[in-house]
């Protein structure tokens, strides 16, 4: 009891040890309420109803006090309080020294970025990885440029998605930078413009005063090794073919995205055709911070402008200049980003509208000239407003002006009279579409040719195999091919090469060795828009999942018809011969079982979906093991250890009792290839 006392004194005394002013406190919270006058938990107020919120994204971090952390970094960056209330504008440019498409591309960022300042808002610069195809071309980096397409992507969604950007002007350069950026925007689907970093100047050999560019380099390999011309001459080409910055002058796939993207709305008028180091190229940034700011007031998005009308669009100006084929790799991942079903082109789009497009500019590789021509006479605006006016383009389409397309060019001079770039449709270069989507039984998936007409539209030869790109070019120093072959060169697919690596060199080899028009090329890989000559690339299946490409041997014979009620490329062999060569074939050992190359095989689809890497991951074991919905597997391969269909549990059981070593994350493509390269080993247990 006595304790019990002492206790209550105790505590009596703590309490009378406390603040008289404790009593006074107001009650605790129990919600805070943002329109309290006493409290308030915001910086500054929303628009009014029907007026414009230009910072939509933006002011979750820089009005909302809980953020004072955020804002305390902005302030750091040199924000002042006036600038919390602004909307943010990322400027994301694909630049790095090591390029002369890229090169040049921060300073750019720098003139965009004042353009957005002085437009009242705050621009933000930001960086994306980049490859440089013409340096890589030929060598192993090749396989890292296709998967940069997709790191930009993913780089452009996740610094837009972290800092809370309102909208984005970015500004690529080399060949995977335009679709890895218009990708990037389809999937935040917030205000975006792209302005296209520009093409390079043409180049002049000094001892003859001839134009040249980069594919003059790569020719000029196999004319030095056919003995067409003499080191002298080689190394002259090679000095002088790039003049500066800008990307690779013909219509390559550079500027084949370039104009395909102005085409569909998403660049402004003139970006794609003017010059890298041009007074056009800017002003052109100078204007972009007004652009972008009334993309914001009308809160007009990329997939309003990216609608299937502005696809088609996109496709026919391809067809029209003589576009690279790995326009139909692009524009299918780009209209896949979209996340619309109706949106969405496939290989079919391709082929309707090249069957009804002709083909019409005379531009390297396979014609005169450059893009930097273009400009003078009248520019991609210029092309677009003669395709209106001539039924060959949807003018309804919106574009990054706010405008439609028959707004832009309305008071548009048009075409330079008596140009000769762009050819009267009274006298196409070819009265189709170049690209032609191919099946067969080397293609049940489809393939992609460039046929301009002057390689003719059949061949006939006889196969000669090469299981890789080095291979090929080892070939060509050793004098190996022949008038009348069909060259194949295969396991360079997306998950063979891996990364669909480009074929600028081995077609470049060829045309400078004057086989051009005597040797087909096939490949599983891709072409750049280089690339001249009877050339089918994209071809699905990959060898590497044992498509019918990958059973093709020296000396058969191969007929390729690329007419336009025919395109198939079939080798002549017996239903026999097929099922004996697929019961033989084993998958090669993979080229990459870990880091970035790994990741991308693993998630990489098909090249006639686009290679897109964000999509549900396909099953990537042999095509004939591959179990349909019932758990069977397709094919009629039968079931032995070596060759037939395993499940995983069936193979991580064989491979444990090997002794083989393997990551619970590898897939099944990844643990055949090793048990497979178990069976060939005689010291396997």
């Amino acid at each position: 009891m006595a304790a019990t006392l002492l206790l209550a004194v105790a505590l009596g005394a703590v309490g009378a040890l406390q603040p008289a002013h404790r009593s006074a406190r107001p009650a605790r919270r129990t919600q805070l309420n943002a329109e309290d006058p006493d409290k308030p938990m915001t910086l500054y107020d929303l628009p009014a109803e029907g007026e414009p919120w230009l910072n939509r994204y933006s002011s979750m971090l820089t009005r909302n006090k809980k953020q004072g952390a955020s804002q305390a970094m902005l302030y750091a960056t040199g924000l002042t309080q006036e600038d919390m209330s602004k909307p943010f504008v990322g400027v994301g440019s694909i630049w790095y020294d090591g390029n002369p498409c890229n090169m040049h591309l921060l300073e750019l960022g720098t003139l965009i970025r004042k353009s957005c300042q002085d437009a009242g808002m705050v621009g933000y610069r930001f960086n994306a990885v980049g490859v440089s195809d013409g340096i890589s071309m030929g060598t192993t980096g090749m396989r890292y440029s296709l998967q940069s397409r997709d790191l930009i992507a993913d780089s452009v969604e996740t610094v837009m998605g972290a800092q809370w950007y309102d909208g984005l002007i970015a500004i690529p350069g080399c060949d995977k930078n335009m679709p890895g950026v218009v990708m990037g925007m389809a999937r935040l689907n917030r205000p975006a413009i792209m302005v296209y970093g520009g093409t390079i100047r043409a180049g002049k050999q000094p001892s003859t005063g001839e134009s040249l560019d980069i594919v003059s380099a790569f020719q000029s390999y196999g004319a030095y090794v056919y003995d067409k011309i003499e080191e002298e001459e080689r190394a002259e080409i090679t000095r002088h073919s790039c003049p500066g910055q800008g990307a690779c002058g013909g219509m390559y796939t550079a500027n084949t995205m370039a104009t395909a993207i102005e085409a569909l709305g998403m660049s402004l008028p003139y970006s794609s055709s003017s010059p890298a180091d041009s007074q056009e190229k800017r002003d052109e940034c100078a204007r972009a911070g007004e652009a972008i700011k009334k993309l914001l007031e009308l809160d007009l998005k990329p997939r309003d402008i990216m609608t299937k009308g502005a696809f088609e669009n996109a496709i026919r100006m391809v067809m029209v200049t003589g576009g690279s084929t790995n326009a139909v790799l692009h524009l299918i991942a780009m209209s896949r980003a979209c996340q619309d079903p109706a949106v969405r082109i496939g290989l079919d789009d391709f082929q309707r509208i090249s069957d009804e497009t002709p083909f019409l500019a005379d531009l390297k590789p396979s014609g005169k000239y450059v893009m930097e021509d273009v400009q003078n006479i009248g520019g991609t605006p210029g092309v677009i407003k003669f395709m209106i006016d001539n039924g060959m383009f949807d003018g309804s389409q919106m574009t990054v002006t706010g405008k439609t397309w028959a707004e832009n060019v309305k008071d548009h001079p048009g075409l330079t009279p008596g140009q000769e770039i762009i050819k009267p449709l009274s006298d196409p270069v070819k009265a189709t579409g170049h690209l032609q989507i191919m099946y067969g039984n080397v293609a049940p998936g489809g393939g992609v040719a460039k046929i301009t007409g002057k390689e003719g539209e059949t061949f006939t030869g006889v196969a000669k195999v090469y299981d890789s790109e080095p291979a090929m070019l080892d070939g060509i120093l050793k004098r190996e091919i022949k008038c009348g072959q069909v060259v194949i060169i295969r396991y360079e697919g997306p998950k063979g090469g891996p990364g669909l690596p480009e074929m600028l060199t081995p077609t470049s080899a060829i045309m400078g060795a004057g086989l051009g028009d005597c040797v087909a090329l096939l490949t599983d890989g891709r072409f750049s828009g280089g690339s001249h000559g009877f050339c089918i690339g994209h071809i699905t299946p990959e060898a590497q999942i044992g498509g019918p490409i990958a059973l093709i041997e020296d000396g058969d014979p191969i007929q390729i018809d690329a007419r336009n009620d025919k395109r198939t490329i079939n080798v002549m062999l017996t239903d026999e011969q097929w099922a004996e060569r697929r019961a033989k074939w084993r998958p090669p050992p993979l080229r990459a079982n870990q880091g970035t190359l790994y990741k991308y095989m693993s998630v990489v689809k098909t090249a006639s979906e686009g290679c897109v890497t964000d999509e549900q991951v396909p099953d990537t074991s042999p095509i004939w093991a591959q179990e349909d919905e019932g758990g069977a597997a397709s094919g009629a391969v039968p079931g032995s250890l070596e060759t037939g269909p395993m499940t995983i549990a069936e193979l991580k059981e064989e491979l444990t009792r090997r002794g083989v070593k393997f990551y619970a994350r590898d897939r099944k493509h990844v643990l055949r290839a090793k048990l497979d390269a178990c069976l060939s080993d005689e010291s396997c247990a």
